[in-house]
């Protein structure tokens, strides 16, 4: 390539690919060369600037200017406007660093998504990439763990449990053959984090399963990750193949005594897969059921050898923590939700995307300093935070700091931060009769709290909003809801009850105003 070509990142991320950033970079390499302009395409993961997406980047003196969102259309008149100089356009930008969507974040474990090229690991070592390696590397399993522990990194999955704890169990459990397991079939609604992530810089996801595996005594890593992410699973393919070829995954990891093996195994589609018992039965062969516990899967886990299992973003905040340290990494957040966590904004929102953020900042930041409001242009009525089971949270809380014991005094959960916005034209009951439904859906049946109760609960919903015994129906809906937190043997019928409850307790109306019409025409 002429070293006097023009750097233009258009980006693979699967977001950019469904509203055209394969025909977009194609335009842009057709239209280059129509007018013998050298260039160099490289197809970087998303800056998560969603809303922007496909969001076109050109290398200038001045620093990368981002043009968005670019269609194949566009791209004659973006060359007519000399966007190749950086020159103002109406789909300008400016610096990619200084939009205040993305300025205003903490960027650490998504550092590098966006900034290279997901599959080069001269870039991936260029911006710090493998230095965590090269420290766990001059450190003992002990003290790997330690670090890791002192940092207060805990699951990013949604359980939120410490992952030095659980490390320290892997290492301390007996068994010549140990695993690493990483969680990535990302199912919840509004959530895609991990997808970004995989796609946009799988290096640091083989990097933090491999410093996990010298922590613990695991030699062999597997990453259970969704059939419905084609795109993640080539990278990480192709990025395992590289690291196989340059010593970093077999034997003698970068010229240490260790060994770790790291492969892809892709799951069926099934929810109840993302519960941790259920992933490893998948991953065994069989029919994702949940297992009892005890015993934990960190002592009897995968093939019934102790087992790591940890959410993907879990995973990738290992290596900044081993470059940087587990007190700056500390540095960020409050009270026991230590670093950051990234948020995805989806739903009736302005400006939609993913915010890499500590922990602390309040919902009504996220949603108005960063989303800018609803796309509607109405009030925002309620919010979905955590997934399918999380709360649904009204106005009183928007100003609930993001933080796991605040959301837990408010009945709520963060989750895996997915983060879903409803104008006020959203029907509250509807909502919740979905919860219900959706834990019917995606039951694995074993057991009867969760596999009947919310087929029950469904039904109650639907006597409850039709005004049939409306006063009976509601001591019931919630006795049942406790029958569910307090007898499923998993968090799916557990936490059904968290949107529910919190639509019946916050939007009582709209479960009473048909019965409340009948009584206003009598």
């Amino acid at each position: 390539m002429n070293s006097a070509s023009i750097k233009i990142f258009v980006p693979c991320d699967a977001a950019a690919l469904s509203v055209g950033a394969n025909e977009t970079a194609l335009a842009i390499a057709t239209e280059a060369k129509r007018r013998n302009i050298p260039i160099q395409i490289t197809r970087n993961g998303s800056r998560g600037l969603l809303w922007l997406e496909p969001l076109v980047e050109v290398q200038t003196t001045r620093g990368r200017m981002a043009y968005g969102p670019v269609q194949a259309a566009d791209v004659a008149d973006l060359f007519e406007s000399g966007f190749l100089q950086g020159n103002t356009h109406i789909l300008a930008q400016g610096l990619t660093a200084e939009i205040p969507y993305f300025k205003n974040q903490e960027r650490l474990t998504y550092a590098r998504v966006g900034l290279t090229d997901p599959l080069s690991l001269v870039d991936y070592k260029q911006h710090g990439g493998y230095k965590g390696l090269a420290n766990a590397l001059e450190l003992s399993s002990a003290e790997i763990i330690k670090t890791i522990t002192a940092s207060g990194l805990r699951g990013r999955g949604g359980a939120a449990f410490p992952a030095g704890i659980k490390w320290n169990t892997v290492l301390g459990a007996p068994g010549e053959q140990k695993y690493i397991v990483c969680n990535a079939d990302e199912g919840d609604s509004g959530t895609f984090s991990d997808r970004m992530l995989m796609e946009g810089d799988p290096f640091v996801l083989i990097e933090g399963m491999t410093i996990a595996g010298i922590a613990t005594g695991a030699s062999q890593g597997y990453i259970y990750l969704r059939w419905e992410y084609p795109e993640a699973k080539l990278a990480l393919d192709a990025a395992i193949a590289l690291a196989y070829s340059n010593g970093y995954l077999g034997q003698s990891i970068a010229g240490s005594k260790f060994h770790f093996d790291l492969e892809v195994r892709l799951g069926a589609g099934a929810y109840i897969c993302g519960e941790e018992t259920s992933l490893l039965e998948s991953l065994e062969g069989k029919r994702g059921q949940v297992r009892f516990k005890p015993p934990l899967p960190a002592i009897t886990g995968l093939f019934g050898k102790p087992t790591v299992i940890n959410n993907a973003i879990t995973l990738a905040s290992v290596p900044i923590i081993l470059d940087r340290g587990a007190d700056y990494y500390q540095h960020f957040g409050m009270g026991r939700s230590r670093g950051t966590l990234p948020l995805q904004l989806t739903g009736n929102i302005k400006r939609g995307g993913l915010i890499e953020k500590a922990f602390g900042l309040t919902l009504r930041e996220v949603l108005y300093d960063f989303g800018g409001g609803s796309l509607s242009g109405k009030p925002i009525r309620a919010v979905q935070v955590g997934g399918p089971l999380g709360a649904y949270l009204p106005e009183s809380q928007f100003d609930t700091p993001l933080d796991y014991e605040a959301f837990a005094q408010i009945k709520g959960m963060l989750g895996h931060g997915g983060i879903v916005v409803f104008d006020d034209s959203v029907d509250m009951a509807a909502q919740a009769r979905y919860a219900m439904e959706f834990c019917a859906i995606e039951s694995c049946g074993k057991c009867t709290p969760c596999r009947i109760g919310s087929t029950r609960g469904v039904e109650v919903i639907d006597r409850l909003v039709t005004g049939e015994n409306a006063v009976q129906q509601e001591v019931l809906l919630r006795d049942l809801c406790e029958t569910l937190t307090q007898g499923s043997l998993c968090a799916l019928g557990g936490l059904t009850p968290y949107p529910v409850l919190s639509a019946l307790n916050h939007f009582h109306e709209d479960f009473t105003k048909v019965a409340l019409g009948a009584a206003l025409t009598r």
